[in-house]
């Protein structure tokens, strides 16, 4: 049974080191995402986030940020994290300083209808489940965005932020809402978390959760979403 869930994006610049001289205009985001973790309450807890396949990292993989040119590893397995584990693995080390329970990677482009019984099937893994789902926003907002501009982007992570914050940054959890979002608008949009908030709606199912939206950004172009779930 889902009890709690942190939701937070996965940009390689979340890391300090990796920003350099840029560091500090994260500062507020990190803290909204080490609050998030730290709220995190269960006795499973599994980090869910996007790459090319759906598959189960086992639980020592390796978080490797070489490829992002900051000469840090984590994790002693033969499986390399995608990045958004990755990132999921530094939060809880520097939020927490607890490993996860368990990985789970999901398909970028995985239907919503397979989202929803991985959802499922991780919220049934354990009486007290806990869940940090890392995903992106969309990363179209500006000219300068990766995606470039698109003028639907921006209407899209406000319905995700509804979906994910409640009404008002606080209040009612929209799981039917994150359902519900499309997955080719979100791939038009390079929104990279549509498939783990998907995840995250299928396990928390009908159930009641009150949400707090602790941050909305979209400094570099990209919508970053950083939420708090609890079961009531």
């Amino acid at each position: 049974m889902l009890v709690s869930a942190a939701v937070c994006p996965h940009p390689p610049l979340l890391v300090p080191e990796m920003a350099g001289a840029a560091a500090g205009e994260l500062d507020a985001l990190r803290e909204a995402c080490d609050e998030a973790v730290r709220r995190l309450a269960g006795d499973a807890l599994v980090v869910v986030g996007g790459d090319a396949r759906t598959w189960e990292p086992a639980a020592d993989g390796v978080a490797d940020f070489r490829p992002y040119g900051l000469d840090l590893t984590f994790g002693t397995g033969r499986d390399t994290l995608p990045l958004s584990l990755a990132i999921g693995h530094w939060l809880l080390r520097r939020a927490r300083d607890v490993p996860p329970v368990r990985y789970q990677a999901v398909a970028f482009d995985a239907s919503p209808q397979d989202c929803l019984a991985l959802g499922e099937r991780l919220a049934g893994s354990a009486e007290r489940v806990a869940l940090l789902v890392m995903g992106d926003g969309s990363a179209c907002r500006d000219v300068k965005a990766p995606g470039y501009l698109d003028d639907r982007a921006e209407p899209f992570d406000e319905a995700a932020a509804r979906a994910l914050g409640g009404p008002g940054a606080r209040g009612p959890a929209d799981a039917a809402a994150l359902a519900a979002l499309d997955p080719s608008l979100a791939a038009d949009l390079w929104a990279a978390g549509r498939a783990a908030w998907q995840v995250l709606a299928g396990a928390a199912g009908a159930a009641p959760f009150t949400a707090e939206l602790l941050a909305h950004e979209a400094p570099y172009g990209v919508g970053y979403l950083v939420a708090s779930w609890k079961r009531d």
